[in-house]
C-alpha cells in the first residue's frame, strides 16, 4: 500500500456508496429518519425509520425501530395516499381522488363508511411474518 493511502474495509465502502442523503425529524418522543440510498446499480430509494426511546425491564434504555423501504416507482402513489390521509385527518374530508377510489371499493379494501363506523381488522406484527 502506498504512503498516504487509507484502506477502507468493504463494509465501510458499501455504506458510503449506499447512503446518499439523510433528513432527521425529531417529533416528540419519536425521531424519524428519511434516508436516500442507492442500489448497486445506482437506483435511488428511500428508507423511512421511526425510532422510539424505550426502557427495558432492567432499566436499560434501548431504541425501538420500525423501517419501511419506498422505491422510486412507488413514490407517486405513496405521496398521493399520504396527502389524502393527512387531508382527512386535518379536515375530516377526503380528496376527490379518495372518494372515487372508495366508490370503486377494490376487492378486499374497506370502504369509507366501514372505516368511519370503526370496522377495522386487528393485525399484529407477528401476523406479518
Amino acid at each position: 500500500m502506498e504512503e498516504g493511502t487509507v484502506k477502507i474495509n468493504e463494509n465501510e465502502e458499501k455504506t458510503r456508496k449506499e447512503e446518499i442523503y439523510t433528513k432527521v425529524v425529531r417529533a416528540g418522543k419519536r425521531t424519524y429518519f428519511f434516508d436516500v440510498k442507492a442500489t448497486r446499480k445506482d437506483d435511488y430509494y428511500l428508507t423511512i425509520t421511526e425510532s422510539k426511546k424505550r426502557t427495558g425491564k432492567e432499566g436499560k434504555t434501548f431504541y425501538e425501530k420500525h423501517k419501511i423501504f419506498l422505491y422510486k416507482e412507488d413514490f407517486e402513489k405513496f405521496t398521493e395516499g399520504l396527502k389524502d390521509v393527512v387531508n382527512f385527518i386535518n379536515n375530516g374530508k377526503t380528496t376527490k381522488h379518495e372518494e372515487v377510489r372508495s366508490e370503486k371499493n377494490n376487492a378486499g379494501e374497506a370502504n369509507t363508511e366501514e372505516l368511519s363506523a370503526g370496522k377495522f381488522t386487528s393485525v399484529s406484527f407477528e401476523d406479518l411474518g
